[in-house]
């Protein structure tokens, strides 16, 4: 090794190690002051666009649970409003229970159809006041939406799709619409009918008592045809039963009775002289003096499948199935045999909940409308309490409107039950996959505290070393002072 002064090779590969050194504790002292392996990219680059990626899915987690735990909320909301709309239909249950007995006077009918007057009011009042963030939740906002479309859409009055439909397009069609039932037919009035009656026929003869459907009609002396038929009209509104003077026969008219509503629930029971429902309502045979008939619910399918009928109402009951609770209404007198349209289904207004990091990793809920007219217990959109229980017959069949109407806000509290089921288990899920996602990021990002200190600790002592090292070297060229002397 030669003897130079000016180029103190030892110095300066002591002073290049000296510089690593300093280089890699100060890594060090990163690490261990962060607690992190990875602070910038040039630590691991692959694991920085790893672990970025798992930072980005923990977050997303974490939030998802946030959103199903307020999603619990609206559930609980919503349910704990149709918990009180059943105790309303409970109490009006009780009532109409109340007025069918014939032990209550008129006052205490009215004392009744008051009290359930102002308890349908405050079911529209819980559909139209129930929020959550300021989102109407009961009032139908969030309900799918139906619409009819096709060949015989206009005699289609509504359709509404259940708990369980599904978003689609489904054909439906009436094979057999749902009729009236009548009394007095032009088969029998041949055989039965003495004779041309007229709206001016005098129907002395048949002076007496007649009952259609529980109310009496008096027919007295003198009275005409006419006379009869609009004292049929006049309690229509009792019997739900119109009249009519049946005219297609010349020589064989009669008093023709039809039910005002469609299906095996419409009824009619005529009673009297055997020689009146034969010869002026052409009703009977033989020595009968009592007649009754039923209308027929519709016949139809839905998405193909036999759907069960209720008067117009064909509904789906099929468990599985896409359309699985669409109800489609025909319109009554205007839906006929054979007629058919297409369902449109959506989920436009349905609310949408992100349980999931990723997109597309959500559920929908639509909340039906849970108003006094949607759930049949009002004629109108607030406008009549669609119970009337001014009569025993009446407060009877309003019992069975009810139970439907409990049926239907009991499906859709099931729904929101299993709703929020369904959400404890999702953000238990997601809880247990952030845990373990989170563990996996830390694997590759945190760093090892113990071995990245006796890290730290040999870089100390070589950095030390180094430095003394330095020290050495830089006093090799004071040798050449040596051979100067």
């Amino acid at each position: 090794m030669s003897m130079v002064i000016n180029t103190n090779l030892s110095a300066l590969n002591t002073y290049n190690q000296l510089n690593k050194n300093n280089a890699l504790m100060n890594s060090s002292l990163e690490k261990l002051s962060s607690g992190y392996r990875i602070n910038s990219a040039a630590d691991d680059a692959a694991g920085l666009a790893i672990s970025e990626k798992m930072r980005g899915q923990i977050r997303g987690l974490n939030q998802a649970s946030s959103n199903a735990q307020d999603a619990i909320s609206l559930t609980q909301t919503a349910e704990g409003a149709l918990d009180e709309t059943t105790s309303i239909l409970q109490r009006m249950r009780e009532l109409a229970v109340q007025a069918s007995s014939d032990t209550l006077t008129e006052d205490d009918r009215t004392a009744i159809q008051d009290e359930v007057n102002q308890l349908r009011q405050e079911i529209d009042r819980i559909a139209d006041d129930t929020e959550f963030n300021t989102k109407k939740l009961l009032n139908g906002e969030l309900s799918k939406t139906a619409t009819a479309s096709g060949t015989n859409a206009a005699s289609i009055d509504s359709a509404v799709a259940g708990t369980n439909t599904k978003a689609g397009v489904y054909d439906v069609t009436f094979t057999t619409a749902a009729t009236q039932a009548t009394v007095g037919s032009q088969a029998n009035a041949t055989a039965n009918s003495t004779g041309t009656l007229t709206t001016a026929t005098d129907v002395s003869s048949f002076a007496g008592d007649i009952q259609i459907n529980g109310t009496t009609i008096t027919i007295e002396s003198g009275d005409t045809v006419d006379d009869v038929v609009k004292k049929i009209n006049n309690v229509s509104g009792d019997t739900g039963v119109t009249a009519t003077l049946d005219s297609t026969d010349a020589t064989n008219n009669f008093i023709q009775l039809t039910s005002d509503s469609y299906g095996s629930n419409a009824t009619i029971s005529l009673s009297g002289a055997t020689a009146t429902l034969q010869d002026l309502f052409a009703a009977t045979t033989g020595t009968e003096t009592t007649v009754s008939d039923a209308g027929t619910d519709a016949v139809g399918t839905i998405n193909g499948q036999t759907a069960t009928g209720k008067g117009n109402t064909l509904t789906l009951n099929k468990s599985g199935d896409a359309a699985d609770g669409l109800t489609v209404v025909g319109k009554d007198g205007t839906v006929a045999d054979g007629d058919t349209a297409t369902i449109t289904v959506g989920t436009d207004n349905a609310l949408y909940f992100q349980i999931g990091a990723n997109e597309g990793q959500g559920i929908e809920l639509a909340i039906n409308n849970m108003d006094a007219y949607s759930l049949g217990v009002a004629t109108s959109d607030g406008t009549d309490t669609g119970l009337d229980l001014s009569t025993s017959s009446k407060a009877t069949a309003a019992i069975t409107t009810i139970d439907s109407a409990i049926n239907k806000v009991s499906s859709e509290r099931a729904k929101l039950g299993a709703v929020e089921n369904r959400l404890e288990h999702t953000i238990n899920n997601l809880t247990t996959s952030s845990e373990n996602l989170t563990a996996a990021e830390s694997r590759i990002r945190d760093v090892d505290m113990a071995s990245e200190m006796a890290t730290y600790t040999k870089l100390s002592v070589l950095n030390q070393a180094a430095t003394a090292m330095l020290a050495q070297a830089n006093q090799l060229p004071q040798q050449v002072l040596s051979l100067l002397k």
